[in-house]
């Protein structure tokens, strides 16, 4: 039997050493300085031995610590480690704001000194500092979605990397310029410095109407110094400034240098842009390529909708309505083209499309089931369309699935009998591909045809393999590959080598566990929903997982999502193209902390399930 480890007796306080110590570590640096004297001479302070607890899980604790000195970890139910802790942690901080069991235990692994405040104490403290309270809010702030133009940021409305040229510009090569790329006006910089606007207004003014030589030089004719705004503006800003001085371009300045430049035309782009337009523009184009210019704003879209503070699942599905209108016209170019259809199809998009969780870059994974009456001399037609719709999407930006997961593959383009015949084999022999093909297929839903073919194949799916305990094993051990990106001691295990070094992939090592997790919960259940989301929360609501572990998922799944759409809105606001790639450095130490603390409950929920306890502990 092992001996329990003893606890030394409490350190000695020293409230000055403590007071700096805690103004160096967030969020207790924003409390005023005689505040944190006051706190630290009224916290506690244990001395907890190697290998000694604070806590342990399922217990309810009203205090928060904070580690002062040593190495700690955090354990799950099962004694698996999910983060290592360094001095500047702050422990406990559920129960003593929600007065709820633990979820995880604190062990310590060297000699440990804590501080420690008594809950309420801690709760007023939280009242009488807002930004410290907020801090440690169960969850991120929820943004209210704003839709009118005049509350949304200047960065989310400019058009990023203007056209320039320098002020020695002949006018006649500008106006060459601006007819080229259709645009009404050029911005004057030297070495990034914005200097002048020459506008059409200019030419016309200035120098056709004065017969000047087309040779004059721009910066003579140009309006010089004209009034700029940050990035940080509001709509409301732009407005006001053009009303009241009566211009049509704004250049948006920050720190001296120009980053881009708000017209007339961004305006009224804005107020018109929408799914639905994007939607009604795909669904009437005559061909490809004119649904690719359509589709070309999708960027544009997800950084206006993320800039407007609509919640995540609003984003992706406006982006995979375009998608799903795109795919539905193309079918309907096809039949026009190639004769109606043989015998009755469905389209079905699989992947994120098909949980309706597509972003700023999207590839394809789509599939065709045919009626089992189709006949051998049908299939070309079949393969005919399959190519049409798989290119055009192409053209539109999404990209042909390096995986050769499309219908233009024979494989995944078969009568029904063959697809349940391909369900039935990849449940009855669970081989590593046929959990990954389950996997994917788990997310099918359908696009465009005969819908009925697919009705009542995902429910016998479900059920099936919910009754393989073999196959449901293998898929746990699948949705376990993918682990969160925490680093030792309240970081993050960035890349170490190559193009993405000390970013993380905020898709593979954030999104995708968390979206392996829903779908095992939705094989458990039976759940025919296919987006993340909503299997989560009908997970929770049928008991799948508790009603703590699912709202705490919840909120993980909603923080990482928005994290990913938040980092490609900037990438799109510079000009960029949008990745999943982001380093940590981008966002500030609130939303570090808030992070890392989602990827510490995937991590535990995802140490549950391999446990075999699911998410129930």
């Amino acid at each position: 039997m092992t001996e329990p480890v003893p606890t030394p007796p409490a350190p000695a306080p020293d409230p000055e050493a403590d007071a700096a110590f805690l103004a160096a570590a967030h969020p207790w640096d924003l409390l005023p300085g005689e505040r944190l004297e006051a706190l630290a001479r009224q916290m506690g302070r244990r001395r907890l031995a190697e290998g000694a607890s604070l806590y342990a899980v399922g217990e309810t604790l009203d205090f928060v610590a904070v580690l002062r000195t040593g190495r700690a970890e955090r354990l799950d139910a099962h004694g698996a480690t999910v983060a290592e802790l360094a001095p500047g942690a702050t422990l406990s901080r559920r129960g003593a704001l929600r007065q709820e069991p633990t979820r995880t235990a604190l062990r310590a692994t060297t000699p440990c000194v804590v501080l420690t405040l008594e809950g309420a104490e801690f709760r007023a403290l939280c009242r009488e500092v807002p930004a410290f309270g907020r801090f440690f809010s169960a969850g991120p702030a929820r943004a209210t979605a704003r839709t009118d133009l005049a509350s949304l940021a200047v960065s989310a409305l400019m058009t990023a990397s203007p056209e320039t040229c320098p002020p020695e510009t002949p006018s006649r090569e500008a106006a060459a310029r601006m007819h080229a790329r259709g645009i009404s006006s050029l911005c004057v910089e030297r070495e990034g410095r914005l200097l002048g606007l020459l506008t059409l207004r200019d030419l016309t003014g200035r120098l056709l109407a004065e017969g000047r030589d087309p040779e004059t030089p721009v910066g003579e004719i140009m309006t010089a110094a004209p009034i700029a705004l940050p990035p940080s503006a509001l709509g409301s800003d732009v407005l006001a400034l053009m009303m009241e001085r009566g211009v049509g371009h704004v250049p948006v300045v920050e720190g001296g240098r120009l980053v881009g430049i708000i017209t007339q035309t961004d305006l009224t782009r804005a107020q018109a842009l929408g799914a639905g337009e994007l939607v009604r523009g795909v669904a009437e184009a005559p061909d490809a390529d004119a649904m690719a210019r359509v589709t070309a704003r999708l960027p544009e879209l997800l950084a206006q909708l993320v800039a407007a503070g609509a919640r995540p699942e609003a984003v992706t599905r406006q982006i995979t309505d375009v998608a799903d209108a795109a795919t539905r016209r193309l079918l309907a170019l096809a039949e026009a083209r190639f004769g109606p259809p043989p015998a009755p199809y469905l389209w079905l998009a699989c992947g994120s499309q098909g949980r309706q969780e597509q972003t700023g870059i999207s590839d394809q994974d789509n599939c065709l089931m045919l009626s089992d009456a189709v006949t051998d001399a049908d299939m070309p037609y079949f393969e005919r369309l399959a190519r049409f719709v798989s290119d055009g999407l192409a053209t539109c930006g999404y990209v042909y699935c390096p995986g050769d997961m499309m219908a233009t593959n024979p494989r995944w383009r078969q009568p029904v009998h063959v697809w349940r015949d391909y369900f039935a084999g990849w449940i009855a022999r669970p081989s590593p591909e046929a959990q990954m093909l389950a996997s994917v297929m788990f997310d099918l839903r359908p696009i465009g045809g005969d819908a009925t073919l697919f009705e009542g194949l995902h429910r016998e799916t479900l059920e099936a393999a919910s009754k393989n305990s073999i196959f449901t094993a293998h898929m746990v051990a699948n949705s376990l590959k993918h682990a969160p990106p925490l680093g030792l001691l309240r970081g993050f295990a960035t890349i170490r080598s190559g193009e993405h070094r000390h970013q993380i992939d905020l898709k593979l090592n954030g999104v995708v566990p968390v979206v392996d997790l829903a779908r095992v919960y939705a094989l458990t259940g039976r759940i025919e929903d296919a987006g993340t989301r909503a299997r989560l929360t009908a997970a929770q609501a049928a008991g799948i997982v508790s009603g703590a572990g699912g709202r705490d998922l919840i909120d993980a799944w909603d923080l990482i999502a928005a994290t990913r759409l938040g980092h490609q809105a900037r990438q799109i606001a510079r000009g960029a193209a949008p990745d999943n790639y982001m380093a940590p450095s981008e966002l500030s130490e609130f939303e570090r902390s808030h992070l890392r603390e989602a990827f510490v409950v995937v991590r535990t929920m995802q140490s549950a399930l391999g446990h075999g306890k699911g998410a129930l502990s």
